[in-house]
C-alpha cells in the first residue's frame, strides 16, 4: 500500500459511518453544480460535432492533422467543435475550429496527467468537470454528430456510450463516424466474427449505428447528408 492509500485508509478510521455518508450526500451537490454550468453553458452554443481521439497523439502524427482538417471543414459548414479539452486530437480539433473561425469548445477533466486545457478553446467556452459521467452528459446532449478518431480506453469509453444509448433508444440517432480503417477495422471484425456470429450479443442493425471512413471529406458529408434531413436540436 502507497502512502496515499494509508492517508485515505487513516482518514476512513477517524469517521463513523454516519459521517463517510453525510460527504456522499453532500457530493451530490458538488455533481448537480456541474451539471447546471455544464447546461447554461452548453445550452446557447448552437449545432456543434464533438471529436474524440487520444490526448497521446504528437502534433506530427497523421491523425492529428486529419483531425484538425475535419474540424477546420465542419467550422467552414457551420459547425461548433467539441473536444475534451487536453490535448493531443482534441487540441488538434480545437486547433481547426480556431483555425475556421468557429465555436470551440473545451469540456475538459480534472486528471492527475495528460489533461492541461489545450490553448485553442475559446475562453468562454471552458468547462472543468471534475466526474467523468457528468462530462459525457455534456458531449451526448450538446453533440449533433460524434467523429471518433484512434484513442485508448477514454476514447473507447466514449464511443460506447454513444452506440449504447443509440442501441437502447435512450437517445436519437446521430452520426458516429469513425476514422482510420486500419486502426478500427481489427475491432469492427471482431464484432461481426464473434459477438454478431459467434454469440449473437447484436444484431446487425447495431452494426449500421457508426460508420467507419479514412478522410476528412468522407466524415464531413456524413454529418452533412444526415442533417439534410433532419431537424438539428440537442439529443435528449
Amino acid at each position: 500500500m502507497n502512502k496515499k492509500e494509508d492517508l485515505v485508509k487513516d482518514a476512513f478510521k477517524t469517521k463513523t459511518w454516519n459521517e463517510i455518508h453525510t460527504m456522499d450526500s453532500w457530493r451530490v451537490f458538488k455533481i448537480i453544480s456541474e451539471f447546471v454550468e455544464g447546461y447554461e453553458k452548453l445550452a446557447r452554443i448552437g449545432p456543434c460535432v464533438s471529436l474524440f481521439g487520444s490526448a497521446r497523439t504528437k502534433q506530427d502524427n497523421k491523425y492529428y492533422t486529419l483531425a484538425e482538417e475535419i474540424a477546420f471543414k465542419l467550422t467552414i459548414k457551420g459547425y461548433g467543435i467539441i473536444t475534451g479539452g487536453g490535448p493531443g486530437i482534441m487540441e488538434a480539433a480545437n486547433k481547426g475550429a480556431f483555425r475556421g473561425r468557429g465555436k470551440s469548445v473545451g469540456i475538459n477533466i480534472d486528471l492527475p496527467f495528460e489533461q492541461k486545457a489545450n490553448d485553442y478553446i475559446d475562453p468562454d467556452k471552458l468547462i472543468m468537470f471534475d466526474h467523468f459521467f457528468v462530462r459525457k452528459v455534456m458531449f451526448m446532449k450538446y453533440a449533433q454528430g460524434f467523429i471518433v478518431l484512434p484513442g485508448g480506453f477514454g476514447t473507447f469509453d466514449e464511443l460506447f456510450e454513444a452506440i449504447t444509448l443509440i442501441q437502447t433508444k435512450k437517445i436519437g440517432k446521430f452520426p458516429i463516424i469513425m476514422i482510420g480503417k486500419k486502426y478500427w477495422s481489427g475491432l469492427i471484425d471482431w464484432m461481426k466474427k464473434t459477438m454478431l456470429e459467434e454469440e449473437s450479443n447484436i444484431s446487425w442493425e447495431d452494426l449500421e449505428i457508426f460508420n467507419l471512413v479514412d478522410t476528412a471529406d468522407e466524415a464531413v458529408n456524413l454529418i452533412d447528408v444526415f442533417y439534410s434531413k433532419y431537424l438539428l436540436r440537442p439529443n435528449f
